[in-house]
């Protein structure tokens, strides 16, 4: 039997598809119920109002939305934190800036590279400037 230690709480258990401990999984689900019931009273509702309400925290917040278990078109005051810079978004990882910077990293790292990175750039599946477009 396949063991592991939840990275919740620390307890052994036995793993499963959400990566905790069943005790953690039942208090996750109930800060999800929390979260959805403030939403449905208050869908005016910001990322940090609805964690001081609820006290869960911001980044369980974007997992759930990330999931697509907190739906964004239904509260549209809600936003989180860019992975890179932590600036609020609606959408996808990274905001405009960070996206555009990546993008002109990437673009600048293969000039720098010469031809014969250009050569062999185009032969795999997709070049990562175009991933992020």
């Amino acid at each position: 039997m396949n063991v592991g230690n939840c990275p919740r709480c620390g307890k052994l258990y036995a793993l499963n598809f959400k990566n905790m401990c069943p005790d953690c999984i039942k208090g996750v689900e109930k800060e999800y119920e929390r979260c959805v019931e403030y939403l449905r009273e208050k869908r005016g509702a910001d990322i940090q109002e609805l964690s001081d309400a609820v006290e869960v925290s911001i980044k369980q917040i974007t997992i759930f939305i990330r999931e697509g278990r907190i739906s964004m078109k239904d509260a549209p005051n809600l936003m989180y934190p860019c992975e890179v810079c932590g600036t609020l978004i609606r959408e996808g990882n990274m905001c405009q800036s960070c996206r555009a910077r990546l993008t002109k990293d990437l673009a600048q790292a293969a000039a720098d590279q010469g031809p014969s990175a250009k050569d062999h750039m185009g032969t795999g599946a997709y070049k990562a400037v175009d991933k992020l477009r």
